[in-house]
C-alpha cells in the first residue's frame, strides 16, 4: 500500500529483517481482512499512518505464521501481515490446536479483541448479567454474541437493522432480537419493555451514533434506585458522536467507557494472548465457536480487495 486510499498493490518487495533480537522472521500462511486494515489503509482508522510512495508498506495486522522451527502459531505483526513473509515479535503469539484450520484460526481473533477484551476487563461481566449487543449481526457482534453466553450472561439481546440475520443469532445464543428500523419509537418502545422486565446490566455498542443515543435515553432512571449498567463502545459504524444528556450520568448507575487500541493496558493485552485466545482456539477446534469466512488468494488481492463480503463473514486472503 503506497498512499492511503489506493488499492493494495501484488508486487515483489524485499524480505523483511529483523531488528533485534526479540523479533522473529515467520512464513504467512492466512491473514483476515477486518474493518481495523480498511480503516487503516485508507486512512480513516486514528491509527492509521501514510506509507511512502517509493517504498509502501504492507498492510495487515495479523494472521496465521509457521515460526522458524515450523511451530504454526497466530501472531501480531510489526510491520503487516499480508505478505508471504512478515516479522513478529517472541512474546506476541499463541500456538494453535492442531484441529484448528488456518482460515478460522486468522478469522477469529479481531473478534475475540473486539468481544472478550469489552465483556471482560470493560464491562466486568459476570453469572446473570442481562447483556445487550448494538450491531450484533457483524462478524464482532456475532462472535460476541457467543462470548456472552460462554461467559455466562443470563440473557442476550440483540439489536440489528438486517431481520434474517438478527434471527440466525437465535442459534449462536441470543434470547431476544430488536430490530433497528426508521421507526424510532417502535424500537425504543420494546427495547423499554425489555429493560423493565429484565434490568439490562451490560451494553456492548459496535454501531453508537443514533442507536446509541436511543439505548441510552430507554435506560434513563426516573430517580428511583438503579441497578448499574456497564455500557462499553468498540465501533462506530452508525456514527461517531452523539449527543449525551446529562440525566443520564445522574439517573442511572451508567459506567460509559470505551474498548479498543488504546484503551487496554498492558496486562490485558498479554491476558488476551496468554490465556483468553489460547481458550478461544480451543473452543473453535471443538466447534464450540464459530465464525464464517469468505477466502480469496493473495495474488488476487487488487482485483478482491472491494470485493462485497457477505455480513456476518470475515475475508482471509490465503498466502501459502
Amino acid at each position: 500500500m503506497y498512499q492511503k486510499g489506493e488499492l493494495p498493490q501484488y508486487v515483489e518487495i524485499p524480505e523483511p529483517v529483523a531488528q533485534n533480537g526479540n523479533q522473529l522472521l515467520v512464513n504467512v500462511k492466512t491473514a483476515a481482512v477486518k474493518h481495523l486494515d480498511r480503516g487503516v489503509a485508507s486512512g480513516r482508522h486514528y491509527s492509521s499512518s501514510s506509507g511512502s510512495r517509493e517504498n509502501g508498506r504492507v498492510i495487515g495486522s495479523d494472521g496465521i505464521c509457521l515460526l522458524p522451527d515450523g511451530t504454526r502459531v497466530y501472531a501480531i505483526g510489526v510491520n503487516g501481515m499480508l505478505a508471504e513473509k512478515a516479522i513478529i515479535e517472541k512474546d506476541r503469539f499463541v500456538p494453535l490446536p492442531d484441529a484448528l484450520d488456518d482460515v478460522t484460526a486468522a478469522a477469529l481473533p479481531n473478534a475475540v479483541f473486539g468481544g472478550a477484551m469489552a465483556l471482560k476487563f470493560k464491562a466486568d461481566i459476570q453469572a446473570g448479567d442481562v447483556v445487550l449487543i448494538n450491531g450484533a449481526t457483524g462478524v464482532t457482534g456475532r462472535v460476541t454474541v457467543q462470548l456472552a453466553k460462554y461467559y455466562g450472561a443470563g440473557k442476550v439481546i440483540v439489536t440489528g437493522r438486517n431481520v434474517a440475520s438478527l434471527e440466525e443469532l437465535r442459534s449462536l445464543g441470543a434470547d431476544e432480537v430488536i430490530a433497528i428500523s426508521a421507526d424510532d419509537e417502535a424500537f425504543k418502545a420494546q427495547l423499554a419493555t425489555v429493560h423493565a422486565g429484565t434490568p439490562i446490566d451490560v451494553i456492548i455498542d459496535y454501531l453508537w451514533g443514533h442507536t446509541a443515543e436511543m439505548i441510552l435515553a430507554c435506560v434513563k432512571g426516573n430517580g428511583s434506585f438503579t441497578n448499574r449498567i456497564r455500557y462499553v463502545s468498540v465501533g462506530s459504524m452508525a456514527g461517531d458522536q452523539i449527543t449525551l444528556s446529562a440525566a443520564n450520568l445522574r439517573s442511572v448507575d451508567l459506567q460509559l467507557t470505551g474498548s479498543g487500541m488504546g484503551a487496554w493496558s498492558k496486562q490485558q493485552v498479554r491476558q488476551m494472548l496468554s490465556e483468553i485466545l489460547p481458550e478461544m482456539f480451543a473452543l473453535a477446534a471443538a466447534g464450540k465457536l464459530t465464525i464464517e469466512t469468505m477466502t480469496v488468494k493473495l495474488e488476487d488481492i487488487e482485483k478482491l480487495w472491494d470485493v462485497e463480503v457477505p455480513g456476518g463473514c470475515r475475508l482471509v486472503v490465503t498466502i501459502a
